[in-house]
């Protein structure tokens, strides 16, 4: 039987299938649905430092072969996350990951503080598409100074795994890639949803309550596929690949183009159970495949 384990930096997920935050909640709304230790991860939903209300509704739209939404990182913050759901989540038999999001490097950085002091949490995830306040709103994460500001601020407040959560909105998601690198991250996740909308004809108006939405699910999957395969050759820290996951054969794919692991995302809304589904798929094509390890195949496509 294949070998499933793989590294990230120093973490160590029992097989190579996480769920991408602001889709699997924080783990505990699936726990009556799937075996959550199942899995080699969970990425938990955004946390930033103060509570957020987020955008209006609607805020969801599906679209052809995906979803779009605007939900706008609602949460209650970081403190009542360290005091009401870390409790929940810690004695959880996997790895259970915050993804933090922010507004200035200093709000990253304080919030990442706060859940380095937390002995269960192994890894965050950095959501770097936030907008900058301080620089007109532009996402931190379409420039390389914007990016490695971020991380710089992140890097020396957090001393655990730091994962960073690359935008697709950008002209080259590689220099990206190496700017946080060249800061200290330990690995890259991407893509974050596509900028999209969605116009109702009849009211004659968009459809989201801001106009515009993060645009995911399996219509997204070959522009994330060609941006793993550009990043990977492009780092040499480990690479998680994500965006339209639905099927075994998916994951395979974003192996083969350089993912050393990836995410589920949109999936999880069609089918609870899809990562434990799409992880016993992938041990049994390597399984079928001779191979001995995921890491027989990680970059192997030409």
């Amino acid at each position: 039987m294949s070998n499933l384990q793989v590294n990230i930096g120093a973490l160590t997920l029992k097989n190579p299938v996480m769920t991408a935050s602001g889709t699997f909640g924080y783990g505990l709304e699936f726990a009556d649905l799937m075996p959550l230790d199942g899995i080699g991860g969970i990425i938990m939903k955004g946390t930033t430092l103060a509570p957020r209300e987020g955008n209006d509704y609607p805020r969801m739209a599906e679209t052809a072969s995906g979803m779009l939404n605007c939900v706008g990182l609602q949460n209650k913050g970081v403190d009542y996350f360290c005091q009401h759901i870390y409790p929940q989540v810690k004695d959880i038999d996997t790895n259970m990951i915050v993804n933090v999001s922010g507004s200035s490097p200093e709000d990253y950085a304080e919030c990442a503080a706060r859940i380095d002091a937390l002995e269960r949490i192994p890894a965050i995830e950095l959501n770097i598409s936030c907008p900058n306040v301080k620089d007109g709103g532009m996402a931190f994460g379409v420039t390389c100074q914007g990016a490695a500001s971020v991380v710089r601020a992140v890097r020396q407040a957090y001393h655990k795994t730091l994962i960073v959560k690359l935008s697709p909105n950008v002209t080259d998601i590689a220099e990206i890639a190496r700017a946080v690198e060249a800061e200290g991250a330990d690995s890259v996740s991407l893509i974050n949803t596509l900028m999209g909308t969605a116009i109702d004809v009849e009211r004659r108006k968009r459809v989201l309550s801001i106009g515009t939405g993060g645009l995911s699910g399996p219509c997204v999957k070959p522009v994330a596929l060609r941006m793993v395969w550009q990043v990977a050759r492009a780092v040499q820290i480990p690479v998680i690949g994500l965006g339209g996951i639905t099927t075994a054969t998916d994951a395979i794919e974003f192996f083969m183009a350089g993912a050393t692991a990836i995410e589920i995302g949109t999936a999880n809304f069609l089918d609870p159970a899809v990562s434990i589904k799409v992880r016993d798929g992938i041990r049994a094509w390597l399984d079928s495949h001779g191979c001995q390890s995921v890491m027989d195949i990680v970059g192997c496509a030409e």
